[in-house]
């Protein structure tokens, strides 16, 4: 019989649909090989096309050479096709009944490695610590501007999951507001502090280390798990063990645990379910916003494997055809 699981940090609802769950092996796409070189002459993102980008913002560098030029390892620069762009003057207008503003804000690509056939989980473990260590002091720079309230950090892997380029990147985007679905996750958060004195997403750590039957992998610092109420197949979120409610908050050996944690779980995608397409978000307390009791940052990411139809878009749920507990014990076996 199907379950309707109740997700205690959004208070959404989700149908586990276990009279049509496919068995975890259905959804292991069968790619063609395809051999992807190291560099691409075209690619704006690869080495000696410097050029071809905005000036960059930010580097790690292995090498002693000069903004813009080869020898980075990690590189951070504005999105040439911006949705927001930093004015640094936000005016909220009104049109009859509807309210709007200009489009205010920070848009960067962070350029994870120079190879452009590499994606993190297939990177080294050192390497995903500089995406992660590019990711933290790009977030702690820009939460500086009191015109930035919240920071997005998201990744698009694959054409079917939004990326316009194959070069391996990340992006992050500055916003003059409060996302509308992390206030509801802050507001609920909230509440559970409010009825229970402690943060709900501390107790859902304690509360899947007990069960352990969804947990894919952990270190000292950081828990990964498949969620009890997923919404749709192998949604899987990373927590720090530690309480912390703003990622500027994050200590720097805690860094490399995120990035060992990340780069076992996409290589998990990769041994199972065959390299599949997926998105993955950073969800944080706004800027200026720190030491929060009740609320916990978390890293989300979401394969694409299934298609977000009628009823999800109607009703505001999901039908997830694939049973939480039986996903995790798949991806573990290509851990």
């Amino acid at each position: 019989m199907s379950e309707i699981r109740r997700d205690i940090v959004s208070d959404n609802w989700v149908i586990i649909a276990t009279e049509r769950a496919q068995r975890p092996e259905s959804f292991t796409l069968e790619r063609p090989v395809k051999k992807i070189a190291a560099r691409e002459h075209s690619c704006p993102f690869c080495y000696g096309n410097e050029n071809k980008t905005p000036p960059e913002v930010f580097a790690i560098r292995s090498t002693p050479s000069g903004s813009n030029e080869p020898g980075w390892e990690v590189r951070v620069i504005p999105n040439k096709f911006p949705a927001l762009e930093n004015k640094q003057k936000l005016d909220l207008e009104k049109s009859g009944i509807y309210e709007f503003m200009s489009g205010e804000g920070v848009h960067e690509v962070i350029i994870e490695t120079p190879e452009h056939h590499l994606s993190p989980g297939s990177l080294s473990l050192e390497q995903v610590k500089k995406i992660i260590d590019s990711y933290y002091i790009r977030y702690t720079e820009l939460e500086e501007d009191t015109f930035l309230q919240y920071i997005q950090i998201f990744r698009n892997h694959g054409k079917e999951a939004g990326a316009s380029l194959e070069h391996p990147h990340s992006q992050l985007l500055a916003l003059p507001l409060l996302p509308p679905s992390v206030k509801k996750e802050m507001a609920e958060a909230r509440e559970f502090y409010f009825q229970e004195k402690e943060c709900v997403y501390c107790r859902m750590l304690e509360e899947e280390g007990v069960r352990g039957e969804r947990i894919l992998v952990h270190n000292n610092d950081y828990l990964a798990f498949i969620p009890y109420a997923a919404r749709l197949p192998f949604e899987v979120w990373i927590l720090p063990r530690r309480h912390q409610s703003s990622f500027s908050e994050m200590r720097e050996e805690e860094r490399y645990g995120l990035a060992e944690v990340l780069q076992k779980v996409l290589s998990m995608f990769i041994n199972t379910l065959g390299d599949p397409p997926y998105n993955f978000y950073l969800h944080s307390s706004p800027t200026g916003l720190k030491y929060l009791p009740d609320y916990h940052w978390h890293f989300e990411i979401i394969p694409k494997l299934t298609t977000v139809a009628g009823f999800e878009m109607g009703a505001g749920m999901f039908i997830n055809i694939s049973n939480p507990e039986a996903s995790a014990e798949f991806l573990r076996r290509g851990h």
